[in-house]
């Protein structure tokens, strides 16, 4: 069984990271044979004077098999979790919807999609849950994470929205590597143009910057180039990687 997992506000400034506390989470219950899972990806939300957020306002969501454990325990583990680990002050959500085909994916989209450029509430989150029939629960505080964790969720199943979770150490701004080369640093994805022209492994590829995000295109890892004018040259490269700033558009 697949389900996609999302989890919003569970830190505090200095605190260990939403994202960082979902890796572990997932640790553990691949350790304890539960489940496999994807990458995590990380969802940026509306900035806003109005709506609290510990420093970038975004939700991470996880797509997650169950192997030797029931859906019940598994959520109740998660729960436990969250508001055992979770910083003093936050206020965790977690979303919680099963992929088998029969999810009314529209409304969580459209959700999501309002969240990155307005100010959506806690009752549209619940309202939501209830006529979608996912999971949403409060882990503690306000609460008030279940609505990124909603809105995170929608995000995700767009499949073209967020940023993966980490980054690739892949040289110096300015080196020139073959686009092939970065599966050797555990990327397991493509490699392509901002038009979407997948690059051959031989392509000569610049460096943009010390730290290579990848972003999620078609529900897949991605790593976006763009050319390479009026950055350094680029030797003998067209292309070069989005640099990390660059990155943050997605």
């Amino acid at each position: 069984m697949s389900f996609l997992v999302a989890v919003d506000d569970t830190d505090m400034p200095g605190t260990t990271g939403t994202g960082r506390l979902l890796q572990e989470l997932c640790g553990i219950l691949k350790t304890s044979g539960w489940c496999v899972s994807s990458p995590i990806s990380r969802h940026q939300l509306f900035v806003h004077d109005d709506i609290p957020f510990t420093s970038h306002n975004s939700a991470m969501c996880v797509e997650i098999d169950l192997i030797n454990v029931e859906i019940e325990s598994f959520v109740f583990f998660m729960a436990r979790y969250l508001e055992e680990q979770s910083a003093r002050g936050s206020d965790p959500g977690l979303c919680i919807a099963e992929l088998d085909g029969s999810l009314d994916t529209s409304l969580l989209i459209e959700f999501g999609k309002r969240a990155k450029s307005e100010i959506v509430s806690k009752a549209e989150a619940y309202d939501i849950a209830q006529k979608t029939g996912i999971h949403l629960s409060e882990h503690g505080g306000t609460g008030l994470g279940v609505i990124g964790a909603v809105a995170g969720m929608g995000l995700s199943l767009t499949g073209n929205d967020g940023r993966y979770r980490g980054w690739y150490a892949l040289g110096k701004p300015g080196d020139i590597i073959p686009a092939g080369s970065i599966r050797a640093h555990g990327f397991d994805g493509q490699v392509m143009t901002l038009t979407g022209e997948v690059l051959d492994p031989a392509e000569p590829l610049m460096v943009g910057s010390e730290k290579t995000k990848a972003v999620r295109i078609n529900s897949q890892p991605v790593i976006l180039t763009c050319g390479c004018n009026g950055h350094g040259g680029g030797g003998n490269a067209r292309f070069r990687t989005l640099t990390s700033q660059e990155a943050k558009a997605y």
